[in-house]
C-alpha cells in the first residue's frame, strides 16, 4: 500500500479496533500501529533514511531519560537489532513486489520484524521518554516489573511475526504480485 495508504489504513483500523474493544493502553495502539506500518511502507519503497531517523530520534530520548538508563538493555534487544537491519531491509524491499519465494521470503521476513520491533518502539517511547508511564504506575519499581514482562512477551511477538510472515505473508504477496493491477503500479513507479 505504502507509506501513506498504510499509515491511513492502520490508522483507521487501530481506531476502529479501539473503539470496539477499548482498554486502558488505547492510545499506545492508535499511535504505535500506524508508525510501524508507515516505516513498513518506507522500507517496502527502499527508503531507509526516515525509518533510521525515526529510531535514532526515539533511542536517543529513551536513553537520555533517567528510566531508559535503569531498564535493562537486554529489555530493547529486538529493537536494537531492528536498527542494524533497516538498511538492508530498505535495500531488499524492492524483492517485496517479485515472485521469487527465497528473496521475497527474506525481504518480507525483514520488513516485518522492523515494523514488529517499531510497534515496541513507539510504545516504549511513549512510555519512558515522553512520561506516560506516570498514567499508569505509582512508581519505578511497579512500572520496571510491568516493563521486563512486556519486554519478554514482545520477543515472543517478534517471532510469531517472522513466523507468520515466512508462512502466510510470502504467498500472499507472490500470489498479489501476479495480479495486473500490481505490476500497472510497479512499472509506473519505475518509469
Amino acid at each position: 500500500m505504502g507509506p501513506q495508504a498504510g499509515f491511513l489504513a492502520a490508522l483507521i483500523g487501530s481506531s476502529i479496533a479501539r473503539t470496539v474493544r477499548p482498554d486502558a493502553f488505547w492510545m499506545f495502539g492508535i499511535i504505535a500501529e500506524p508508525v510501524s506500518v508507515l516505516m513498513a511502507g518506507f522500507l517496502a519503497h527502499g527508503k531507509w533514511k526516515p525509518v533510521f531517523a525515526t529510531y535514532v530520534i526515539m533511542l536517543a530520548a529513551y536513553f537520555i531519560h533517567p528510566y531508559g538508563r535503569q531498564l535493562p538493555l537486554w529489555t530493547i534487544l529486538d529493537i536494537l537489532a531492528a536498527l542494524i537491519i533497516i538498511y538492508p531491509a530498505a535495500k531488499l524491499g524492492s524483492w517485496l513486489s517479485g515472485t521469487a519465494l527465497r528473496r521475497l521470503a527474506i525481504a518480507l521476513v525483514l520488513v516485518s520484524f522492523v515494523c514488529i520491533a517499531t510497534d515496541a518502539l513507539v510504545r516504549v517511547f511513549l512510555l519512558v521518554p515522553c512520561g506516560l508511564y506516570s498514567l499508569f504506575f505509582e512508581n519505578f519499581e511497579s512500572f520496571q516489573t510491568v516493563f521486563i514482562a512486556g519486554a519478554a512477551s514482545s520477543y515472543i511477538e517478534d517471532i510469531i511475526v517472522a513466523f507468520v510472515a515466512f508462512l502466510a505473508g510470502v504467498p500472499l504477496l507472490a500470489a498479489a504480485s501476479k495480479l495486473q493491477i500490481f505490476q500497472e503500479k510497479n512499472r509506473g513507479k519505475k518509469q
